[in-house]
């Protein structure tokens, strides 16, 4: 059980992945090709489940706390500002309407919406570089991260219960056949 565990944190500190993969990796009967087996196997849904949603949780308060420093650091090279700002930029007018209009509320929405582009590490870029405080930013990061968790974990127990047909869309995305 320790190396599902280490598996379904690993899985979630992945950049674009997030629990958005490791809840279904561990709900799903998907075999892990080096282990010759699954990780639903050995875990209940529910530990999965408070696994990923712990991992995720702690990861967007890491790459918060982190940037503060990083940037420190980072804006002292010239290439920087030519490369990485507009990058930045582009995640701060994205995530920008949403913490105008609701503050952290907004924040953990877009930290919520479970689809590319959205999660902890974008969500702690634009909370950092919109300037919200480490409380708030928290509060957001909790609960984008538990509506993600509930999303993501209502669509994989559809698929495993079998609510979505083995044909679907869904189900050969996650799935493979």
């Amino acid at each position: 059980m320790l190396i599902n565990i280490l598996l379904l944190t690993l899985i979630t500190f992945i950049p674009a992945l997030e629990l958005r993969a490791s809840i279904p990796m561990g709900i799903l009967p998907i075999p892990i090709p080096f282990l010759e087996r699954t990780i639903n196997q050995d875990m209940s849904w529910l530990t999965v489940v408070v696994v990923c949603v712990i991992a995720n949780v702690v990861l967007g308060a890491m790459v918060f706390v982190i940037l503060g420093p990083a940037f420190t650091f980072i804006r002292k090279w010239g290439w920087f500002d030519k490369r990485i700002w507009p990058i930045l930029e582009r995640t701060r007018h994205k995530i920008h309407p949403y913490v105008e209009k609701y503050g952290e509320f907004g924040v953990a929405v877009f930290i919520g919406i479970p689809l590319p582009g959205s999660g902890v590490y974008t969500g702690a870029f634009g909370a950092y570089l919109l300037g919200l405080d480490r409380k708030k930013f928290m509060i957001a990061n909790v609960l984008g991260v538990l509506i993600a968790a509930v999303a993501v974990t209502a669509l994989s127990m559809c698929i495993l219960k079998g609510a979505v047909g083995d044909d679907s869309f869904l189900a050969r995305l996650f799935l493979k056949h």
